[in-house]
């Protein structure tokens, strides 16, 4: 007895050690999982997907978590049915009523980006797949450094052009594993394009319309590479600042009054809610035609707002512009049945009429900035 009472140290000991050792393989077996490394006899699936600055990536066959850093790419997300997986993304995502109402989830949305800089600590707290950013990001050395440090990978997904906008919605489809959503959001964009093209290629130089298109501020608007410059274009608009100098200031581009004032323009856009009536209500620019003809217009806003340099709905501000610069010519596009088809489709969403109607006037859809941000 004596003698076994002996080996039951040794016993508890070895046994001990095993608990430990087992424990150990299993912490490292998860910390390899979670740190993007493969387990012996383990491949961890990737896609390539090539983003907006032609960079080819390496993305997770399955992606479930997504950080969306970049406004536009939150709506994208939303529109390819996979709002459910966003998980960190810009504060204006925050502000877009109809985002909001369909994908609920999003107001617990972590916030790890503002002012174009990433805070690194809050974006870990996400654990995501894939970061969707700005070109402008991607080309920061400081923040692509946060990125590569955490092995996250990140494709750059803004644009200047319709055509880069095309890009960027393949390119998060493909990141999201679902491509022929993408694309079938791209051959409807097209679709709506050409549609527009055939009718305003009837109407001569001359009896087009002059525009001034206010992009947020009211002095803030397009140059010639502009997704705002291509879409005017195509609704058969004369754009009256993308052919002059304007000042640059943090990437953006404004006109003074004094260059609007010697524009008189036919017709004014804008894309904020309260612009226009500081247009209409400002004495300063009560001088301008469109002022005096009350042709000051506020844009629609629904996912985002139409015609945004970051905004998702495109063709739906193309045609809508179209119909308004022309409505002689466009008598049989009726642009309500067209949002209400476009939400349905694209988003599987029943608009209902007073939201329809909300989001044509483009009131209600956008919550107030904080302006402590």
């Amino acid at each position: 007895m004596p003698m076994l009472d002996k080996k039951y140290p040794r016993l508890i000991f070895l046994l001990l050690i095993v608990l430990l050792l087992v424990i150990g393989y299993r912490y490292w077996q998860e910390r390899n999982i979670a740190g993007n490394e493969n387990i012996p006899g383990q491949t961890k699936q990737t896609i390539t997907v090539v983003d907006n600055l032609g960079r080819k990536v390496q993305v997770p066959a399955h992606v479930e978590r997504v950080a969306c850093l970049y406004a536009f790419s939150g709506h994208v997300t939303a529109m390819l049915g996979e709002g459910n997986k966003i998980v960190a993304i810009p504060d204006g995502l925050k502000r877009d009523v109809l985002l909001n109402e369909m994908y609920p989830e999003i107001a617990d949305a972590l916030i790890p980006v503002a002012a174009g800089s990433i805070n690194i600590e809050e974006l870990l707290k996400t654990n995501p797949d894939v970061a969707f950013v700005k070109n402008s990001t991607a080309l920061n050395p400081a923040e692509v450094e946060k990125l590569d440090k955490f092995n996250i990978p990140y494709l750059a997904v803004d644009y200047n052009s319709i055509e880069g906008q095309q890009h960027a919605i393949m390119a998060i489809a493909q990141a999201l594993g679902v491509p022929e959503k993408g694309q079938a959001y791209n051959d409807y964009y097209q679709a709506s394009i050409e549609r527009v093209q055939k009718i305003v290629a009837t109407i001569p130089e001359n009896e087009r319309v002059r525009v001034y298109h206010a992009v947020n501020e009211a002095t803030r608007t397009d140059t010639p590479d502009s997704l705002a410059g291509d879409w005017t274009k195509i609704a058969g608009a004369i754009n009256v600042s993308v052919d002059q100098p304007l000042r640059q200031l943090e990437g953006k581009n404004y006109a003074s009054l004094e260059q609007i004032l010697l524009w008189d323009p036919d017709v004014i856009l804008v894309n904020e809610p309260g612009v226009v009536d500081y247009i209409m209500t400002n004495s300063q620019w009560s001088p301008l035609k469109a002022v005096k003809d009350k042709k000051v217009y506020q844009m629609p806003i629904g996912i985002s707002r139409w015609g945004h340099p970051g905004g998702l709905e495109t063709p739906l501000a193309i045609m809508w512009t179209a119909q308004l610069l022309y409505p002689e010519h466009f008598q049989d596009l009726d642009i309500r049945e067209e949002a209400r088809s476009f939400y349905k489709t694209f988003f599987d969403y029943q608009v209902s009429d007073k939201m329809l109607t909300n989001i044509l006037n483009g009131e209600g859809m956008r919550g107030h900035k904080n302006p402590r941000q």
